[in-house]
C-alpha cells in the first residue's frame, strides 16, 4: 500500500524501471547458457512484480483524486489501513493529519509506517475524529464457532 507521496513517486519509478527492463529482455537473444523455461520465468516474474506496481499506482491515484471516497471495512484487522486510505481519500497528507492530532508528522509517518501499531486506542479514536469518519449505527460483532 502507497501511504504517502513520496512512496507513490518512487513506485512510480520502479514501474518505469520495470517497463524498461521488460522491453531490455524483449529485445535480447536468449543467452545459451539461459534454458528457455528459465529465461520465461524471468520474464514473467518482472512482468508479474510490474503489474502489482502500477495496482498499488492506481488504487493511490484514485484515491488521492478523491474517486474512492468511501473505505469499506472488512473487518477490526483491516483498521489501520482503512485510515491510511481515509486519509488519503480525503485529501490529507500526513502532515496535515499530524497538524489536527497536535503532533509532529514524523509521529503520524510512524504510525501508518507500522499499521498503526504502537498506537492507543485513545489515538486511533483521534485520528478517526481528525479524519471526520463515521461508523454506522451499530456494528455487529460474532463469534467464530
Amino acid at each position: 500500500m502507497i501511504k504517502n507521496e513520496k512512496q507513490y513517486r518512487i513506485t512510480k519509478a520502479q514501474v518505469r524501471r520495470f517497463q524498461d527492463a521488460i522491453a531490455e529482455l524483449a529485445g535480447q537473444a536468449r543467452p545459451s547458457a539461459i534454458s528457455p523455461r528459465l529465461w520465461e520465468a524471468q520474464r514473467q516474474a518482472a512482468q508479474s512484480q510490474m503489474e502489482e506496481l502500477r495496482d498499488l499506482v492506481e488504487a493511490y491515484e484514485q484515491l488521492s483524486a478523491g474517486r474512492s471516497k468511501d473505505v469499506v471495512l472488512e473487518g477490526v484487522a483491516d483498521l489501520p489501513k482503512a485510515l491510511i486510505r481515509a486519509r488519503i481519500a480525503a485529501g490529507m497528507t500526513q502532515e496535515g493529519l499530524a497538524r489536527r492530532l497536535g503532533v509532529k508528522a514524523q509521529q503520524v509517518q510512524r504510525y501508518e509506517a507500522t499499521e498503526y501499531e504502537s498506537a492507543s486506542f485513545a489515538r486511533i479514536l483521534k485520528v478517526v475524529q481528525a479524519l471526520g469518519l463515521r461508523m454506522p449505527k451499530a456494528v455487529r460483532l460474532v463469534r467464530n464457532g
